[in-house]
């Protein structure tokens, strides 16, 4: 299958796998896959490098798959595969870099470090592989230092990670327990701004959709977050975290849109962001900017569950039922016990009066919590005339046992809708939207509310929900895009004829290990202006352009008698090509010809 019948690659991406674990003991996922995740954040940080988030890296863990099929799915040129072997203080960390195209091995390098240096050592890694991505692959500006972990401490790191491993399975038991984790990270390190964050954000997520309760658990979220600003005013996670608490706590859409402004522009890559602004939109029922954002979301994280159970609600609000349950199908195919996923796709079947597909949805789908509330309420929606059903029957089938039981859709309000007891049904409204409950933050969208839509006390409640002082003024779009030249015409002149001196007099490009760093070194430039030099203003990348030099230096020597008896292989290695398949590859595409076929025409 080739990759234009699937994506719109873009040459400068990344997938990172996550690392395998090579040591004995299985315990040490959780610092295998921090250092995995480490590695993605500080590369999202490189602005025009395309980065696959966490989620779609990891639905690949210890899984063999060929690097070109994951390339397809993911959307990306290149894969970064590596492995970790723990032994007491030490860490050994192997990495190669794959072109997903034809699998064939751009880099790789193997660290013997101790775990004292872990921290330096990520980035340092993360430095190398963003270096080789843009030597091979365009232009775009590497900062000196990309990973930035506000700790030097590495057992408030490894806290911080097992927390984080929690947090990251999306679900309330584990939240919970992550928090466990991030206290005891802050116990040893109390200027660990991150773990704050992570914190914050735990508490806030549990508080507004009913795990904990409400005002303690919102209170506990700021105080996380505050002290996290405190030690990091500037963090793109703390801005993140803020936002997050604005929207689900406050219902502050004003508030939320600064933060992730101000979040985005810290990390314009950071994915979270882009399905936080997607929840925005939606709530305030600009559903079409919401598709946008989830778009992106999508591009640098397709295999998501969250990202395109999104689009399917978002296809749902606009009453494209058949779209919606498509990508609700494939979030189901992703997850399939996915609750959200699973009654969306019940709601949609409902609305778009699928009965027969309903049935065989319920039949089908054992895990489905209360199925006969779908089928009440799609009988008094669609069959009224012949279906009764009485309010203590209501209570009694969406009523549940167990006290940890939160029922992510409120199918109580909506059978009270359809059977007509409109003045209840607000008061559940009432109530559920006085207490910012999650489950009820897109009630402006859904269309199992429009029969109350007349009443003046719905639109009395809207109103007061979207007040001027609470929502923004969506005037620019987040994330806009900028291009800067970072030399002048003068500038460009004088750099060319440098390149030109130090490659054609003095031939740098024969060794074999230069690097775009060394020969801006060379010429006395800064790597990112060379970058932008080759890239923008000669349109060529930095291995074509040096490798140009070998083979017309490989052509030259080939041709001297005194080098009949060299190889091929032998000559091509004096001219500074550094493997048999990069120069075969470059010959190729350079001549139309191998070298053998090009030197029998010559002779």
């Amino acid at each position: 299958m080739k990759k234009k019948e699937l994506y719109n690659f873009s040459s400068k991406s990344i997938a990172v796998l996550p690392f395998s674990n090579f040591s004995n003991d299985l315990s040490n996922d959780y610092f295998t896959d921090g250092i995995t995740e480490e590695i993605i954040n500080a590369l999202t940080s490189i602005k025009g490098l395309k980065v696959t988030a966490r989620t779609s890296s990891f639905a690949f863990k210890n899984k063999h798959i060929d690097v070109r099929d994951i390339g397809n799915q993911l959307g990306v040129a290149t894969i970064l595969e590596g492995s970790v072997r723990f032994q007491k203080n030490k860490v050994r960390i192997t990495t190669q870099l794959v072109r997903t195209e034809d699998g064939f091995y751009i880099w790789s390098n193997s660290f013997n470090r101790d775990l004292e240096d872990i921290f330096d050592l990520q980035n340092e890694i993360s430095l190398l592989i963003a270096e080789q991505i843009r030597e091979h692959f365009g232009h775009f500006e590497i900062e000196d230092h990309l990973l930035t972990i506000d700790t030097k401490s590495v057992e408030a790191y490894k806290l911080y990670l097992k927390g984080r491993y929690l947090r990251l399975k999306w679900n309330n038991a584990n939240v919970s327990d992550a928090i466990t984790y991030f206290k005891q990270s802050i116990k040893i390190d109390p200027n660990f701004s991150d773990a704050y964050f992570e914190l914050g954000w735990c508490f806030g997520m549990l508080a507004s959709w009913g795990y904990i309760e409400k005002t303690q658990g919102i209170e506990n979220a700021n105080y996380f977050i505050n002290l996290g600003s405190e030690l990091n005013p500037e963090s793109y996670l703390g801005y993140y975290a803020k936002a997050t608490v604005s929207f689900w706590g406050h219902w502050n859409y004003k508030d939320t849109y600064y933060f992730l402004e101000k979040s985005l522009a810290l990390n314009p890559n950071f994915s979270e962001i882009y399905n936080a602004t997607t929840d925005l939109y939606s709530s305030l029922g600009h559903l079409n900017k919401a598709l946008k954002e989830n778009e992106k979301a999508l591009k640098v994280d397709p295999l998501s569950v969250n990202h395109h159970f999104t689009k399917g609600n978002l296809y749902y609000f606009l009453k494209e039922y058949d779209k919606a349950i498509k990508a609700f199908d494939k979030a189901l195919e992703l997850n399939p016990s996915f609750p959200l996923g699973l009654e969306m796709k019940a709601a949609a079947l409902i609305l778009s009066k699928q009965e027969k597909k309903l049935s065989e949805f319920i039949k089908e789908t054992p895990q489905l919590e209360k199925p006969h509330v779908y089928k009440d309420l799609y009988n008094l929606i669609h069959k009224k005339t012949v279906f009764k059903i009485e309010h203590r029957e209501v209570n009694e089938n969406t009523a549940n046992n167990d006290p940890a039981y939160i029922s992510l859709r409120l199918w109580n309000l909506y059978l009270q809708i359809y059977l007509g007891n409109h003045e209840l049904a607000l008061d559940i409204l009432s109530e559920k939207i006085k207490s910012k409950s999650g489950q009820i933050f897109n009630f402006k969208n859904d269309p199992f509310l429009n029969p109350l839509r007349k009443y003046e006390r719905f639109k009395q409640i809207e109103k007061k929900v979207f007040s001027k002082e609470l929502v923004p003024k969506l005037t620019k779009e987040i994330n806009k895009k900028e291009s800067t030249s970072l030399l002048d015409d003068q500038q460009i002149e004088h750099y060319i004829l440098s390149l030109k001196k130090v490659l054609e007099v003095d031939k740098v490009f024969l060794n074999s290990n230069l690097s775009l760093k060394t020969l801006a070194e060379a010429i006395d430039l800064h790597p990112n202006k060379l970058s932008w030099l080759l890239n923008e203003a000669m349109g060529k990348n930095f291995n074509d352009y040096v490798n140009s030099f070998r083979l017309n230096y490989f052509q030259h020597i080939a041709q001297l008698p005194e080098n009949s008896n060299i190889t091929l292989l032998g000559l091509a290695f004096e001219s500074g090509f550094n493997s048999k398949t990069v120069f075969n590859t470059f010959f190729k595409k350079e001549t139309g010809l191998t070298p053998r076929a090009w030197l029998n025409t010559y002779k």
